[in-house]
């Protein structure tokens, strides 16, 4: 077999795998969201959708965890996002303090391998007892920024990395400072990275429970936003673990993910609706 055929056929392989382990991952990961559907979209009723549960009347009732976890998204966005953008355009675009940059460049990845618990853990110690926030959503919500944080400085550097250099020296040419030059050119040029590493936030975000178990708490109560933040309160990833765990209400667990899914993919829409007008907007 001659070399040209060699690599023919290795490139043909290659290919094949390629399409085989593709098919696999998206053959397990539909078989979860069918599977997930099957078994939970039968038990989602109005009961369990618009009230709160009750134990004197034997109700069980979703509402205030799901409103729960719609405080914390965004009460973790609400930080997670402009700072981790701060952070990024430092990294990336003041390339002064190298030293300083190696060294915030191994505290991020130091963050990202941390396990959940652990951020729970000192979220309990710091936000809960030393800051007196107590059990609360807002405490949950400060433990979820520093562990997002990674993700989305990550995202936000290499969505900057991508914007062409020429595009920098062509506004410094005209006369503009760095902060304009920043504002006006490079982060136009970056916000689909942005919204990835927002879209990537809020997946974790939504799927947490270990550290929400320590800092937010189990409360299943119907509280405003506002009033909210500073009480104890179960998101839809912690109440699943309790019907599935310690209740034995698999119905409602299933119910409850599928409930999870769905969130999932109405804030993706959402996200993708208010990328594309941003984006628009800045191309006018």
């Amino acid at each position: 077999m001659s070399v040209k055929q060699r690599r023919k056929l290795y490139s043909q392989v290659m290919k094949w795998a390629m399409y085989l382990s593709t098919a696999i991952v998206i053959g397990i990961t539909l078989s979860f969201v069918i599977y997930i559907f099957y078994k939970g979209l039968g038990h989602i009723t109005f009961t369990l959708l618009f009230t709160s549960p009750s134990y004197l009347e034997e109700r069980i009732g979703i509402l205030p965890d799901i409103l729960n976890t719609i405080y914390i998204v965004f009460t973790t966005l609400l930080f997670v996002v402009p700072l981790g953008m701060v952070s990024a355009i430092y990294l990336n675009e003041y390339p002064h303090h190298r030293w300083w940059i190696q060294v915030m460049d191994r505290a991020i990845e130091t963050l990202a391998g941390i396990p959940s618990i652990i951020f729970g853990l000192v979220g309990m110690l710091f936000f809960c007892q030393f800051l007196g926030f107590q059990t609360s959503i807002l405490a949950g919500a400060l433990t979820l920024v520093i562990m997002n944080l990674p993700i989305m400085i990550r995202t936000c550097v290499e969505s900057l990395k991508t914007v062409p250099q020429s595009y920098r020296e062509g506004a410094f040419g005209l006369g503009a400072g760095r902060f304009v030059v920043i504002w006006t050119v490079v982060l136009p040029s970056c916000m689909d990275g942005i919204f990835t590493g927002m879209m990537l936030s809020i997946g974790r975000i939504l799927s947490e429970s270990a550290a929400l178990l320590f800092t937010a708490g189990l409360a299943h109560q119907l509280s405003g936003y506002f009033e909210g933040l500073f009480r104890s309160g179960s998101t839809l990833t912690v109440a699943l673990y309790v019907y599935a765990k310690e209740q034995g209400e698999f119905d409602v667990a299933f119910a409850i993910a599928a409930i999870l899914l769905i969130l999932i993919m109405i804030i993706h829409l959402i996200t993708q609706y208010l990328y594309k007008r941003i984006e628009r907007r800045l191309h006018v």
